[in-house]
């Protein structure tokens, strides 16, 4: 697409990229699709049909922020929309970038109106672009001297100013599928042109599956790890290339899990660990204790949540949930890592298999809604401690009756403010041991009643 240009490097394909370049770019480079119709996945975001495609087919496309994680084709997307609506490409990226680029791109976006040509601005890695970088961008996407298309692996609602956001459409990308990133590696070992096509390759249908898997939906990992694979394969004596599942992994080696300790994985990844431990499956909460411990995840922090979940999930359905929480977290704290992983799994599965009762958050919550509702009630006066000459004067600790001194320990007394007389809060599950404590409460109202007569 003749007139690009990039602070990182023009775009395969382009005018300004010469044969040199493109012969010894990464196969992940050499295969970006030039068009739509080579562009694979994205179905539900640029399908044939959706919004977004009928948009560019049109010529008229919105500001976008592309988000997704790495290899979802976020950069391949926004060079295709350019060409496809005929605007000039001017790419820039948030971690060199400064506002005076931003100030020259204008610049040049202005003089092609002059003539009638759009500019497309390519923002690489928005979320790095500090609140004053982003607001330099914003009047010119608001009176369209540009079209912006922003690309960023994190959550645009925490990472953009919400006035570049209102006026952009977020597109989601998702990882890329295995049938689609099997569509591609298939492509790359057949195309002679760009791919290793020439080069007669043959990868043993296992290794095509292995590098599906250990890719993790990143295409540009899948295609640059093939490349690897094949260039350190052994030859046959005919000069063919074989690749087998042992060349993959060698290329591959460690290969990184998808995560983040602060973005969208991090918090991804934990709430289906809670959901699973809450939903009493312990195989899916020890799957997602491995993903995020195997990531790097500071493994206090899994061992926090589940403190948590124990009080509010468990409960007092199980009381020595909590108790094994907290000496999970005691022990992993104590040994570190990698042993540590051993006192959270067993936590991880003890609250998995474990009775459920939400009732002491349930307790919780109802108690300060009337907290917020009522505010300052006073302390009934026979509650208060007398513990001066004053206080005793002014009645307080008269009428108290002492628990104990009275059959069971039950005693029939007001222990709320006046106007909240009455209130139940604790509403107990007959889940687990909560049961037994349901029985009990429930003895101690019956108990309760026939001494208050008419209560």
């Amino acid at each position: 697409m003749a007139g690009q240009s990039s602070l990182f490097g023009a775009e395969p394909g382009s005018a300004t990229e010469s044969p040199e370049v493109a012969a010894h770019a990464p196969l992940a480079t050499r295969m970006r699709p030039r068009t739509f119709d080579e562009f694979v996945g994205q179905h539900r975001a640029i399908g044939a049909g959706t919004v977004l495609r009928r948009a560019v087919d049109a010529g008229e496309v919105p500001s976008l922020i592309l988000w997704g994680p790495p290899g979802s084709g976020k950069t391949t997307l926004a060079a295709l929309i350019a060409g496809a609506t005929n605007a000039t490409f001017e790419a820039v990226s948030a971690t060199s970038a400064g506002v005076a680029d931003l100030r020259k791109v204008v610049e040049r976006a202005r003089e092609r109106l002059r003539t009638g040509r759009r500019t497309i601005l390519f923002i690489d890695e928005i979320h790095r672009f500090n609140k004053g970088q982003q607001d330099a961008v914003l009047p010119h996407v608001e009176n369209a001297t540009v079209t912006l298309l922003g690309a960023t692996t994190e959550n645009p609602s925490f990472e953009v100013n919400s006035a570049l956001l209102s006026r952009s459409r977020v597109i989601r990308l998702e990882a890329i599928e295995p049938d689609d990133l099997r569509s591609l590696i298939e492509r790359a070992l057949t195309d002679t042109e760009r791919g290793l096509g020439a080069r007669h390759v043959v990868v043993d249908p296992d290794a095509i599956d292995r590098l599906v898997t250990l890719s993790g939906g990143d295409a540009r990992i899948a295609l640059n790890s093939l490349e690897l694979a094949v260039q350190a394969a052994v030859r046959d004596p005919a000069g063919a290339v074989r690749v087998t599942v042992a060349d993959i992994e060698g290329a591959l080696q460690n290969p990184a899990l998808l995560y983040d300790r602060a973005g969208d994985q991090h918090y991804w990844l934990v709430s289906a660990f809670i959901k699973s431990v809450r939903g009493s499956d312990p195989d899916a909460a020890v799957y997602w204790l491995a993903r995020m411990l195997e990531a790097g995840e500071d493994p206090l922090f899994v061992a926090r949540r589940m403190v948590i979940l124990a009080a509010e999930d468990v409960g007092l359905a199980d009381p020595q949930a909590l108790g094994v929480a907290v000496a999970a977290q005691q022990a992993a704290h104590f040994i570190g890592m990698p042993e540590g992983f051993l006192p959270l799994t067993e936590a991880a599965l003890y609250l998995a298999a474990a009775p459920k009762s939400n009732s002491v958050l349930r307790a919780y919550v109802a108690a300060s809604a009337d907290v917020a509702e009522t505010l300052h009630q006073p302390v009934p006066l026979h509650l208060r401690n007398a513990v001066t000459g004053l206080g005793r004067a002014m009645g307080y600790g008269t009428g108290y009756r002492y628990a104990h001194d009275h059959e069971g320990g039950v005693v029939e007394q007001e222990h709320l403010p006046e106007s909240l007389s009455g209130r139940q809060y604790y509403d107990p599950s007959d889940h687990g041991a909560e049961r037994d404590v349901a029985e009990r409460l429930e003895a101690n109202r019956q108990a309760l009643s026939r001494r208050v007569p008419g209560s």
